[in-house]
Order: structure tokens, then sequence, then C-alpha cells
């Protein structure tokens, strides 16, 4: 298969989900409904996002040689990505993660890493000519640091666009916030990384000057029905509104938002045309059930743009 335009390196899970009336307490048990297990892990919604979003995806990655990782090989095949760089490994298993759906669709979140917490560096760098061949590489924090740090420095000295998606909340070495062209964090993630509340536009402003500081050109702060707020490197600081729809599960929007923008981005679309578009990916994914399940087809994002 020739080089993908997009390189999205990252974590898969199995998702277990049951859906409840409301999230349990510490020490209570809520009776839940429906039950069912969904593709997810952060990296591989990311990719099935950005691939149904119209990109040409490559998905760098390792998971256990047990029947989720079969049946997670099988779904990336039939999505049409790139699996070359997904590795399997003969002592972790694959990644699962128990989560909670609420009436609202909001979730609880808990995740056995396995193996992907066993993607090293060296994986990386065998997969390095498919980075460098790239217009953007597209990471989150469900592996380990030194691997995804790794792949940014491979990236930003071939000029590739980096892309960190700072999930789940980590502090981030100086040396990595410096090979990054966009970070999109939301909220809480945000907060952990410039120890700045973030509850309005103003303190938007404030979280995303600290990252620039830091050496990132290009902040994206996700917040939810309110849509994002971007900081550009020229000055530029603008709210873009989401689409307003009904919940089902939030599950992966903040994926979805991610897999879109990078498509868009790779297209040459202007950062907040790119991000308009990732908004409507995003809105259509709450409306579903599921991680990966719940990632729109392009048509459907486009659609939703026309009616605006």
């Amino acid at each position: 298969m020739p080089v993908s335009s997009l390189v999205v390196l990252g974590s898969s899970n199995t998702d277990m989900i049951v859906r409840t009336r409301t999230l349990p307490r510490p020490g209570e048990t809520v009776l839940g409904g429906e039950f069912i297990t969904a593709a997810g892990g952060k990296g591989a919604n990311q990719a099935v996002a950005a691939r149904r979003a119209g990109g040409s995806v490559s998905f760098i990655a390792r998971i256990g040689s047990d029947a989720f990782g079969d049946q997670s090989l099988a779904s990336w095949r039939s999505e049409g990505i790139d699996i070359t760089h997904v590795t399997r490994d003969a002592k972790a298993a694959s990644g699962v993660a128990l989560i909670l759906v609420d009436e609202n669709g909001e979730n609880s979140i808990a995740v056995a890493g396995g193996a992907n917490q066993r993607l090293t560096p060296a994986h990386v760098r065998k997969a390095a000519k498919v980075i460098r061949g790239a217009h953007t590489l597209l990471m989150q924090l469900e592996t380990p640091l030194p691997t995804i740090q790794a792949a940014a420095e491979i990236a930003a000295k071939a000029g590739v666009r980096v892309i960190l998606n700072p999930a789940p909340a980590q502090p981030l070495p100086a040396e990595l916030l410096r090979q990054l062209t966009i970070i999109t964090p939301n909220e809480t993630e945000a907060e952990t990384l410039t120890g700045i509340r973030v509850r309005s536009e103003k303190d938007c402003h404030r979280a995303a000057n600290a990252l620039q500081k830091s050496g990132v050109r290009h902040v994206i702060i996700t917040l939810g029905a309110r849509g994002a707020f971007l900081a550009m490197d020229d000055g530029t600081r603008l709210l873009i509104p989401s689409f307003p729809v009904q919940p089902v599960d939030t599950t992966a929007a903040g994926d979805t938002f991610n897999g879109a923008l990078a498509v868009a981005l790779g297209e040459n679309h202007p950062l907040p045309e790119a991000i308009r578009f990732a908004n409507a990916a995003a809105a259509l994914s709450i409306t579903r059930l599921g991680a990966q399940p719940s990632a729109p087809k392009r048509r459907e994002i486009v659609a939703l743009l026309r009616r605006g």
C-alpha cells in the first residue's frame, strides 16, 4: 500500500458499555439497562473517524494476540485503514475499557491498557518512513510518553504537522510541546497542562497563551456543546460554535473531532474551517452509542455543514 497521507499513532481498546439512568457514586451500585461491546481506544477511534471523514489513514499501534486483537484487525481492514505498523504482543492482552453512560449521554470510563503500554520507540522507528511521508501525525496519551516523543521528533524533523490530543490528561515535557504544531485539550486537560482553570472564554485565552509560550504553534481547546476555542500563532483568537444536537453518548466525541480535524487540514482547509468540519463530525457522533460505531461518514458531515 502507498504511504498514507495521515498517520495516527495510539491505542486500541475493546469497549464494554453499560447504559444506566445515573452514573454511580463511590460504593454505589446502579442497575443498568443495555450492555454492548464496541471497538474503541483513542488511537483507533481517531483513525476510524479520520478514515470515515475521507482521509487515507495509516495506524501505528500494538495489540494482543487474542480474540479482541483479531476483531480489531478485521474491523480496521474493513474500514480501509493501513495496518502495516500494527504489531501484536504475545505477553499482554489487548486493551479493554469499561464504560458507563447515563441518560444524558455523560460517561465514566476505566481503561486496562494492556498491549497499548508496550508500544515502544523501536516500533516507531520501524514506521519512520510512513511518518516522514505523511501530511500529519496525530497522537494521544494512551501509549507510553517516550514512544509519543520519538514519533513527534521524527515528524517534526521531516516538516510533518504534529497534532497531539493530550488525553488522558498528564503534564508534558517542554521538549515534546516544542515539537507540536497543534494541541487539542479539553477544559480539564488544558488546566492540567497550564494550571489555569478553564471556565470562560477569558480563561481559554490565558491557557492558550501559556501553551503557546511553551512552544506549541496553535492551540484548540474543545468546549463540548459550546464548540472550540482557537488560538493561532498569528494572534488570531476565535470561538467556533458547535452544532446543537440531542446527546445520546459523548464517548469518543473528542476522538471524532481530532480525526476529522486532521483530515480537513490535510485537504488544506484553513484552521477555522477545519474546526467547523470537526465540530460537525463530533456533533453527529454524540447522537449515537459507542466509540467507533458513532463516527460519521463524510457525506453526513457535509450534509450537516450545509444545513448549518
